[in-house]
């Protein structure tokens, strides 16, 4: 279900001069305001958590997703050369796969690793606040890239619609409506550092059972029905 040649191409792809740069903008980004409200603020385990809550995991973390899972396979969908993977002796799950697998591993690398290191920085891990926003940005970065995958798969405007769901979606909609919390990636991984950091610093609208659920079972989805597309496609291009 891996393939090493399939995922370098992808790494390359999602790895270009104009996505690495974003890739490592938005960390620096991070880094630079946990610097400030440290130096400004001192330590402060609630500031803290809102500040790693409402920059890194509601706005890094899915911007990234969007970069890698779109940019895993929609590049090539829109300049054709897909079609010319598509003539290898590779499976369309196995294809499906080693993106999603790059994807993760970019958006778990560019989005963990400095929510972690920013953590750090804010209040020395007091509370578990950096390690719990660790892991919520480590499993958020798996559902994202698996629904920003299907999106570069399925429409040529995926960035944009990616764009529209995790800032539209989840930061507006979610902050007014509280039923568009229950479809959102974001509310599901607060269900997880919920449970990880201090009583009271965070707090999510998911409870922990159906958070887990709806994570195995969005990515699950996201990526079955992203092979289905792509074995679609294929059929397509030989007509």
């Amino acid at each position: 279900m891996y393939n090493p040649t399939v995922a370098r191409l992808t790494y390359r792809a999602v790895l270009g001069r104009r996505r690495a740069a974003i890739l490592f903008v938005l960390p620096a980004l991070l880094l630079a305001i946990a610097v400030a409200v440290r130096t400004f603020n001192g330590v402060d385990d609630q500031v803290a958590a809102d500040v790693l809550g409402g920059f890194a995991l509601a706005v890094m973390v899915p911007l990234i997703g969007v970069i890698a899972g779109t940019g895993a396979i929609g590049p090539e969908i829109d300049d054709g050369s897909i079609v010319y993977l598509l003539a290898k002796p590779v499976k369309r799950p196995t294809i499906i796969v080693t993106k999603l697998t790059v994807a993760i591993a970019v958006t778990m690398v560019f989005s963990a690793v400095p929510t972690r290191i920013a953590g750090f920085i804010l209040n020395g891990n007091g509370q578990q606040v950096a390690m719990a926003y660790t892991v919520a940005a480590l499993v958020a970065s798996i559902a994202y890239s698996a629904l920003f995958l299907l999106l570069g798969t399925v429409s040529r405007h995926a960035v944009v619609i990616g764009l529209v769901y995790a800032l539209v979606w989840e930061t507006l909609f979610g902050s007014l409506v509280s039923g568009a919390r229950t479809l959102s990636v974001q509310q599901w991984a607060l269900s997880l550092a919920e449970r990880i950091a201090g009583e009271g610093l965070i707090g999510s609208d998911v409870g922990l059972p159906t958070a887990v659920a709806l994570l195995v079972g969005v990515t699950a989805a996201a990526t079955w029905y992203a092979g289905q597309k792509l074995r679609v496609l294929k059929l397509a291009g030989e007509e």
